[in-house]
C-alpha cells in the first residue's frame, strides 16, 4: 500500500499535509502521535472510511477510492476501536460475518468458508467460546472475537485501530503477541494505531510518527526512537534505556 501526496482537510482545517510513504508487504507498521496529530484521520482514509481530497492511497497501484467496498473487503480487513453488536449473538455467528463479502444474496457458507471461520477462531483462541453470547465475554475475549471476524475475511492486510485500548496488561500482551504471530506465520501485513510507545517499539517493524498532520519520523523503531523524537511527537521529555536487544521508554 502506497500513500502519495495525500492532503486532507475538515473545512478550512488541514489535518494531513502532503503525506507520502509506503507500507511494505509482510510488515507490522504502527502509527504514533499525540491526539490531534492526524493519525486517526490517516487511518480512516486508508480504510475507506474517508475519501481523499488531494493525492491518493494505492493498493496494487489502484487508487482505493476507485475500488468497490466489497472488492476492498476481499483484500483488507479492519478491527475498529469501538465495536457494538447485539449481545445475544454467539461468538461463532459473529466470526461467520467475516465471510459476508464473499457471499451472494442467496449463498450460504460452504465447507471452505466454514474451514476459514474455524481457522480464525482457532488462531485467536476463541473456539472454546463458540456457543457463548458476546455479552458473556470479557473485554479481552471480545477483542479476540473481533479480530477473528476480521481474519475470517482471509485478507493479507489487517488494520487495527488501538487494539489494546481498555484492556488490562495481560490481554494487551496477548493481543500484540497474537498480532506478531499472524504477521510472522501467515504473512499478514498489519497496520495499527497504538498509544503505548514501548509496545510500538517491541511489536512493530516500522513506525510512522505524525505531528500536526506531517510525518516527522519513519523507520525501524530501534533506530529512530530517541528522547528527542518523543519530545517532538508528544511535547514531553522522557528518558530511555537501551539494552543489548532493545530500547525502552521510561514513562513514569
Amino acid at each position: 500500500m502506497q500513500v502519495r501526496n495525500l492532503t486532507f482537510a475538515y473545512g478550512q482545517n488541514t489535518v494531513l499535509k502532503n503525506l507520502s510513504f509506503e507500507i511494505c508487504k509482510g510488515s507490522v507498521t504502527t502509527l504514533l502521535g499525540s491526539n490531534g496529530s492526524g493519525k486517526s484521520t490517516l487511518f480512516k482514509l486508508m480504510t475507506k472510511n474517508l475519501t481523499a481530497k488531494s493525492g491518493g492511497i494505492y493498493l496494487d497501484d489502484k487508487n482505493i477510492d476507485t475500488i468497490k467496498l466489497k472488492d476492498f473487503a476481499h483484500q483488507v480487513s479492519l478491527v475498529s476501536q469501538t465495536n457494538s453488536v447485539d449481545g445475544q449473538i454467539s461468538v461463532q455467528k459473529l466470526v461467520e460475518y467475516g465471510r459476508t463479502p464473499f457471499l451472494s444474496s442467496f449463498k450460504r457458507l460452504d465447507d471452505q468458508d466454514k474451514d476459514i471461520v474455524q481457522w480464525a477462531m482457532e488462531i485467536t483462541d476463541v473456539s472454546k467460546y463458540r456457543e457463548k453470547c458476546m455479552t458473556n465475554l470479557s473485554s479481552g475475549q471480545q477483542q479476540r472475537v473481533w479480530i477473528a471476524m476480521a481474519l475470517a475475511q482471509n485478507t493479507k492486510i489487517l488494520f487495527l485501530d488501538e487494539p489494546t485500548t481498555y484492556l488490562d496488561i495481560r490481554y494487551q500482551v496477548q493481543i500484540l503477541r497474537m498480532v506478531r504471530r499472524l504477521n510472522q506465520e501467515f504473512g499478514i501485513t498489519v497496520i495499527m494505531v497504538l498509544h503505548d510507545m514501548n509496545q510500538a517499539i517491541q511489536y512493530s517493524d516500522q513506525i510512522l510518527g505524525l505531528k500536526d498532520g506531517e510525518i516527522v519520523a519513519q523507520g525501524k523503531p530501534q533506530e529512530i526512537f530517541t528522547p528527542k523524537l518523543i519530545e517532538q511527537l508528544y511535547g514531553i521529555q522522557l528518558s530511555m534505556i537501551t539494552t543489548e536487544t532493545s530500547k525502552f521508554v521510561l514513562q513514569v
